[in-house]
């Protein structure tokens, strides 16, 4: 089964978490993602600009278009993995493993469908 971890934790810049905080902080996600990848459950790894960079999007009768994110909240989603597990209980164990459930809040949420090679493709999590 197919898993995003969407990673949530409040934001700050590298000076505010300083020199060696930053650096700590890549040095564990480095060790989280190339644990994922030698356990091959690996699909994608993203890490995202800060929130003040968002561009939002609505429709309507004419197009809306917001700088910055839609969400007014403290925690701002900052990174996704995209992972293929056996089940719930493996994306909860991974999610568990990641650096940032120390200081925000990792979502699990089952992929529904994919669109590879122009095709779309469904996944079924029953």
């Amino acid at each position: 089964m197919r898993y995003a971890l969407l990673l949530h934790y409040p934001e700050m810049s590298a000076d505010d978490l300083g020199t060696e905080a930053l650096a700590e902080g890549m040095r564990e996600f480095d060790e989280y993602a190339k644990a994922l990848d030698a356990a091959g459950v690996l699909r994608s790894a993203e890490v995202l600009q800060p929130s003040s960079a968002t561009t939002t999007v609505r429709g309507g009768e004419t197009l809306q278009v917001q700088d910055g994110p839609f969400a007014d909240t403290k925690e701002q989603l900052g990174g996704t993995f995209v992972i293929e597990v056996d089940d719930l209980d493996g994306a909860i164990e991974w999610a568990g493993r990641a650096p940032s459930v120390n200081w925000g809040a990792v979502e699990i949420r089952p992929v529904g469908t994919r669109f590879v090679d122009g095709a779309w493709t469904s996944f079924d999590h029953r």
